[in-house]
């Protein structure tokens, strides 16, 4: 009988070690128990809420400070980007006209499949009367109001009442105003917003370690109050986002690359095949970097356009989270049956946009997603009930997200460079 080698306990013991330490997977472990518990004890899982609120309260507690503070960093980053010249006008325009359009892709699949619809009248009303009192419904302005609205009068105030877009307004002034001033300062200003950030992102860390006990909270109060057909929803929304990504990835992209571009459809998607992998196996635009970049070089964009476009767009080019944001506020607010007005879908598509923009060096998507929540007036209570499939939405918007950047860098390199087709 063969033995096992000698140092097979140890990396044994060590993979084990690994597993338990994996906040995703007690995350998983703590709805698992929260749906379980809740099934089980019904209504009188309520019991459990104030670990869900407390797991909430602390979220809040980071978005606007984290949400601030990314978008005058990356505004400022930005502004200073006008060096590069025709190649960093053309890219950030490009970024720019993408994500709003898969904003509005996002908004138009919402509204024809609406993946938060179907709860039975007695269901959505006890969501509603569920909901933080504080929220209320969204009141619903004018083009005017809203645009003026977004505009503070009193950023303190703003900063106070956790008005996001107000915040993002004044966020992107001062940003761009930081930009504006001479290196030497505007560098030494950016580091320490960048330190802000990472002292931030410790204590994000921080707060997702209580994350499985906040999720079993939420879950075991949310399926003991409103039964498991409400997990059922889930679903139409993961279906729903996968189509909107296709739809931008396979469409639209290749239509911009086909009109704009030097580089052949097939080329693009043959030389694309092996960056979409490794996106979706890490979830990370920035470990794909490299071999986006590389997939850019073969398929012939100059080195001086993916040098700059790719590490670019793998910072700010974020139309895969801005899908997912867009039918996320959606999917809420048919789920609580909140219906949106003007006010609320112009909201939507600025938070939206700006706050994939703003992305950059923030841990996973669900702050962000709570900014575009609260711009909407929508309860951010229910966001547990998509943590167990967030893996799968992310490295669906990761896919989509390098594919744009890879795409950016094409057309960057015909309109900016002059190269004819």
């Amino acid at each position: 009988m063969r033995s096992l080698p000698k140092n097979w306990r140890a990396e044994k013991i060590t993979m084990v070690k690994k597993l338990l330490k994996n906040l995703g997977l007690w995350i998983l472990v703590a709805m698992i128990a929260g749906v379980i518990a809740g099934f089980a004890m019904g209504e009188e899982a309520t019991m459990f809420a104030p670990l869900g609120t407390l797991f909430i309260q602390l979220i809040k507690m980071l978005v606007v400070p984290l949400v601030a503070v990314s978008i005058i960093s990356g505004a400022a980053s930005l502004g200073s980007s006008r060096s590069a010249g025709k190649i960093g006008v053309v890219s950030i325009g490009y970024i720019l006209l993408t994500t709003v359009a898969s904003i509005i892709l996002a908004i138009v699949a919402g509204l024809i499949f609406k993946p938060g619809a179907g709860l039975s009248a007695e269901g959505v009303a006890s969501i509603a009367a569920h909901a933080s009192a504080d929220q209320g419904a969204p009141t619903d302005l004018s083009f005017w109001d809203t645009v003026i609205g977004m505009i503070p009068a009193n950023p303190i105030q703003a900063f106070a009442e956790g008005n996001i877009l107000q915040i993002i307004v004044f966020g992107l002034f001062l940003g761009f105003g930081i930009a504006a001033i001479s290196e030497e300062k505007r560098i030494k200003v950016i580091n320490g917003l960048n330190y802000i950030l990472e002292a931030l992102i410790w204590c994000i860390g921080k707060v997702m370690l209580v994350a499985p006990i906040g999720v079993f909270g939420l879950m075991a109060e949310a399926v003991g109050t409103f039964g498991f057909d409400v997990l059922v929803k889930v679903i139409n929304l993961l279906w729903v986002n996968l189509l909107a990504a296709l739809v931008m990835g396979i469409v639209i992209y290749p239509s911009t690359i086909a009109l704009l571009s030097n580089v052949g459809i097939k080329t693009f998607f043959r030389e694309m095949v092996r960056p979409q992998i490794v996106a979706f196996s890490t979830a990370s635009s920035m470990a794909t970097l490299p071999v986006t970049m590389g997939a850019c070089d073969n398929m012939g964009v100059s080195k001086q356009v993916t040098g700059f476009v790719v590490p670019l767009g793998a910072t700010i080019n974020m139309t895969g989270n801005a899908i997912y944001y867009t039918l996320v506020a959606m999917f809420f607010a048919q789920f609580y049956g909140i219906e949106l007005g003007i006010a609320q879908y112009v909201a939507i598509t600025v938070t939206a946009s700006l706050g994939s923009i703003g992305q950059a060096g923030v841990p996973g998507p669900t702050l962000m997603v709570v900014a575009v929540l609260a711009a909407a007036g929508i309860p951010i209570e229910g966001l547990p009930l998509l943590y167990a499939l967030d893996r799968i939405f992310d490295m669906i918007r990761t896919v989509l997200n390098i594919t744009g950047d890879a795409a950016c860098a094409a057309v960057t390199d015909r309109i900016a460079i002059g190269k004819d087709k």
